[in-house]
Order: C-alpha cells, then structure tokens, then sequence
C-alpha cells in the first residue's frame, strides 16, 4: 500500500515540523487499515506506526519534538486569538523563545475564562464549522469551536482507536448511551463505529429499563453479532444500569455486551466489579476532554493513567498557586493541545480541574513511556475535594448494595471536620454505618461523620451527575386515554 506509505510519511513530516494535518492523509490511513482488517483479520504489524499507537522513543528526541510543538501552539494562539495576544503582549512574551523549561511563563487559563469569551480564544485564521458543548455538570457548560478538519482528523483517529484499542470488527454493533446534545463524541462515534463496518445504536440517556430492553434485544442482522456487543456509558449512567439489572432480576446471559467504555466521570472500582458481574463484559475507562482533544489519557494493566505525549503537553499543578506537584502530591491536570491538531479553538495551559495524584516513583509497566497519574480522583471545588476526593466517597459508598445507585451524597464541613449525608434505601441498623465508618476509616478519609438519610427531602442538596441528564420516550411514558366524541 505505497499510498498508505506516502500519507504516513506526510503525517510524520507534518508532526515534526508542526505543519498543518491534512486530514486526508488521516483518513487515508484509518481507511486502509479497516481494508487490511477486512482482507486480513488484523492489523499489519506496522500499526505501532499509526497515530497515537507510538512507543518509546529517545529522551533528546521527545524534548526536541515538545519544544517545537510548544513554540508552535504558543506562536499560533498569541498571532491569532484575542485573549492570548493580550496576554503575551502584557507580559511581554515571545513564544519563539520558550522551552519547557520557561513554560511556566505562560499563564494558567482557568475554566470560567473559556466560559466567559469563547469567541476570544477562536484563531482568526480558521474556520469555525461545529459548536461542541461540555454537559455543564460543574457549571455552565463550555463551549469549544472545532474546525471541518479538526472534526476529520478526530474520525480518522478515532477510527484507528476503536480497530487497535477497542479491537471492533464489522461483527460488532456499538450502542452510544450518552446525552443526545453531546454533538462531538456522538458524531465522533457513529462515524468511526460505521467507517469500520460495525453498526452503531444511539441510545442516550433514556429511561435505564428501556436501555436495558434495547441492549437485550435481538437485532438478527447478517453477520452481525445476535445483540449489542459494545457500550459507550459515562460512569453516572451505568451505575443507573446496574441498579435497574440488579432491581428487576436481569442476568449477564441476557445482553451479548463484550466490552463496556467507560468515561466523562469518575469510575469506581466497586461499580466496575458491580457492572462486570451484572453485564457480563469487559470494562474499561479512558480519559479525554471535550476541550483537549485529542490530547487524553489510558489505564495501563497495574492502574495508572497514562497521558499522550503526541497530541498536547501535560502538567499537573498546584490548583491554588499553580506551582508543580511532587511526587506522592495531588494536583489538578493542566493541558495544552497542540497545533496541528487543533486550529481552531487554542488552549495554552487549561486548568481542567481533574485532580489526579503523581506517582511516586516512574512505574513499570506496558506503558511507562508515557507520563503517568492515578486515576482521575475528582473535581477541583475547594480544599475538601483535595482531602475527600470523588473517588475515595465512591470506592466507599457503591460497594454497599443498601445504598441507590448512583450514589446520592454531601459533603459538608464543619467544627470537628467534614461529614458525609448519604442517601440510603432504608434507615437499617447499625450495620451499615458502622461497616461505612471502619471501611472509611480504613481508608484514610478525614471524615467527622456519616450522617444516613433514607428521604432525599432530608437530604442537602446534591449536585447533578451525568445520568440526571435523561432523555424522555414514548416507551416510558404513561399511556393518556383520549376521549373520542361520540357521532352526532
């Protein structure tokens, strides 16, 4: 394939000298390597040479590239966007001077900045073709401006992904269970699932026993699998799945599911065991942005989050000071996508607000080329996110099965320290809280209490998770009797 040959070498060229993608050549590559699968039932062994599929490579050489691709993103962020050319120009910055080592005179970029202006931070010398909206979870919902070829070269990589990473086939059907209204990975998943010659089931966030019913269901398609094979969930929603299979007495036999992508919130590990006994599949959780992409991160076998080095630059900073986090420490993830990939809407340093923790010494494992955190922990909002994390409250609170899914819980400070309210099914005896206060204890969360509440009236007031983004159909709504007037 001297074609797929050329466009590689385009690609590769392009990267090194930060030129613009042509997401032909992208799609040119995916494209192929879907005619070898068909062809040949796997991939060549040239697929370490895709994009996002590099190893290791030399220290001087990654150092090299990452300055070049710096330079390039800063260059281009302060010549044509708004907000950036103030901002080199107040400081009086020159981004053809910066090294990794001088990046920290860029300054943060916080989330409300994004929110407040995002027309500042479209370059003038792209073309705004799609509005991607974040679901607004934490606030108001931020708006990223993608380009026609951003939106190609996002399908074209996803595509190699979903062949290398999630090993789908044209057998396979993927149903996407995700809000409606996420425009970018809805339209991201459809066209890299159907590329490959898979099917592709839009689910959203409806009513969990009518996702349930559509994941049992046969398709009788030829040669397709009998049911859905693939599910693409946030973490909110599947434990609303699980809580349903668990309430109505569904089996693993019922679905076909082989494979469950877990992401846009934090998973736990009780509710990955929950969700893998009750479905019968393979689950795993990967880490991406709406505004980073394609910058993200994936779990190697030992647990850790490791983070591309080819698509943007990564830190992980003090959220107060900014400064960086040692190791053992937790700090918020800070992003800059890189040009080429984006030319559209340019970051220089996003504060996400994902806490995660560093490591404390380099790991060995499958993937200890690439930087490495732990899971994402929670959501930066104050001192007590960084002592409490999401994470620790729901490895606490979905391995026990009196407590609804998903978990309905406050976090409130005071004299003595931070009580936990959480929702439970019925007031019991002392067993629960006393196995939730050893378990906490256990765990090292500086709580001052555990306050149960079985009335979610009695309850402070919670914040929302993705699954409260429902969907209504026809299929769970309550039939209305019309009157039909009698003849005269």
């Amino acid at each position: 394939m001297f074609g797929t040959a050329f466009s590689q070498l385009r690609y590769g060229l392009a990267i090194l000298r930060n030129r613009r993608i042509r997401p032909q050549d992208l799609e040119r590559i995916a494209r192929d390597l879907v005619t070898t699968l068909a062809e040949f039932g796997e991939p060549g062994a040239d697929s370490a040479l895709l994009p996002g599929q590099a190893g290791a490579i030399d220290p001087a050489v990654r150092r090299t590239v990452t300055e070049r691709s710096l330079r390039a993103t800063a260059r281009a962020a302060a010549r044509h966007t708004p907000y950036y050319r103030r901002a080199f120009d107040r400081l009086g910055l020159d981004p053809v001077t910066l090294t990794p080592e001088t990046w920290d005179q860029v300054p943060v970029t916080s989330k409300s900045a994004l929110r407040g202006l995002p027309a500042a931070f479209v370059s003038a010398a792209s073309v705004p073709a799609l509005m991607a909206l974040t679901t607004g979870t934490s606030g108001t919902p931020t708006t990223v401006w993608y380009s026609r070829a951003e939106v190609e070269t996002a399908v074209a990589m996803s595509t190699v992904s979903a062949v290398l990473g999630l090993g789908l086939r044209p057998r396979h059907t993927m149903a996407y269970a995700g809000c409606s209204r996420a425009t970018l990975p809805l339209l991201n998943v459809e066209e890299s699932v159907t590329r490959i010659g898979a099917s592709f089931v839009q689910i959203g966030t409806v009513d969990p026993a009518v996702a349930l019913d559509r994941l049992a269901a046969p398709l009788g398609l030829r040669g397709k699998a009998p049911q859905i094979t693939h599910l693409t969930i946030s973490a909110s929603y599947l434990s609303a799945l699980v809580e349903e299979v668990e309430r109505s007495g569904w089996r693993p036999s019922d679905f076909g599911l082989e494979f469950i992508g877990v992401g846009g919130e934090v998973l736990s590990e009780p509710l990955k065991e929950r969700a893998a006994a009750a479905m019968g599949a393979r689950i795993s959780t990967t880490y991406m942005m709406t505004e980073t992409l394609p910058s993200g991160g994936t779990s190697c076998t030992e647990g850790h989050l490791h983070h591309t080095t080819e698509f943007g630059h990564l830190e992980v900073l003090d959220p107060v000071t900014h400064e960086p986090t040692p190791p053992g420490g937790v700090g918020t993830i800070v992003q800059t996508p890189y040009v080429p990939y984006r030319d559209c809407t340019l970051l220089l340093r996003y504060a996400t607000g994902d806490l995660v923790r560093r490591p404390e010494a380099e790991p060995e494992c499958e993937l200890s080329h690439l930087p490495a955190t732990s899971p994402v922990l929670g959501r930066w909002s104050g001192p007590l996110s960084r002592s409490v994390p999401t994470r620790s409250v729901l490895d606490l609170l979905e391995a026990e099965p009196d407590i609804p899914l998903p978990a309905r819980y406050v976090l409130e400070e005071g004299r003595q320290g931070p009580s936990l309210h959480v929702l439970v099914r019925r007031l019991p005896g002392t067993a629960l809280l006393g196995r939730l206060e050893d378990r906490a204890t256990a765990a090292g969360l500086a709580l001052a209490a555990i306050v149960l509440h079985d009335d979610p009236a009695g309850l402070p007031p919670t914040g929302p998770v993705r699954a409260d983004l429902r969907e209504h159909t026809f299929e769970s709504a309550r039939p209305v009797a019309v009157r039909v007037a009698s003849p005269a």
